[in-house]
């Protein structure tokens, strides 16, 4: 089901239950949860080509979570859950293309639980960097300062300290 989102409007809210794995054609989107000081803490981002979700709640049908809103304004094609355990019974290579896109999303979150707890925060940065540096182009700073697990006046230091060694 296709599906058109306006920059600030919800995909999912926290507590409602995820009936949809989203995919994005067009746009930016961002999966957080906020603490209980009101403090948003971001899960993921995920723009052209990337899937989107609450995953506990979309397959167990718990609440979710996470809240899903638009940075950019987005074209989804979204899936029920139905439809996709239909789908990846009837067309192989779409169950064998999710396994992969789990497994590949399992391995991610891992190394970045990993180096959460044992990199510092300039080591965090220049992961990120060095593996997606276009967040920096799309993402504003107090957002991936919450993603990084920092604070955006650390981010900013770290930002303006890389960038005078590369100027020496």
């Amino acid at each position: 089901m296709p599906k058109k989102l306006r920059r600030k409007q919800y995909l999912l809210q926290e507590g409602e239950v995820c009936k949809y794995i989203s995919f994005v054609s067009k746009g930016l989107l961002k999966s957080y949860n906020i603490d209980d000081k009101g403090v948003e803490h971001m899960n993921m981002f995920a723009w052209e080509g990337w899937w989107t979700s609450d995953m506990n709640s979309f397959l167990w049908g718990e609440k979710a979570f996470f809240n899903i809103d638009v940075l950019e304004d987005a074209e989804l094609l979204m899936i029920t859950l139905a439809d996709y355990e239909a789908m990846t019974l009837k067309v192989p290579i779409m169950d064998r293309y999710f396994r992969i896109l789990f497994q590949n999303s399992i391995v991610t979150k891992e190394r970045r639980l990993v180096s959460s707890t044992t990199h510092s925060a300039e080591e965090k940065y220049m992961q990120l960097v060095e593996s997606n540096a276009v967040i920096f182009q799309r993402i504003p700073q107090n957002l991936i300062a919450s993603y990084l697990g920092i604070t955006p006046e650390t981010l900013s230091r770290i930002k303006n300290h890389t960038a005078s060694h590369k100027q020496s």
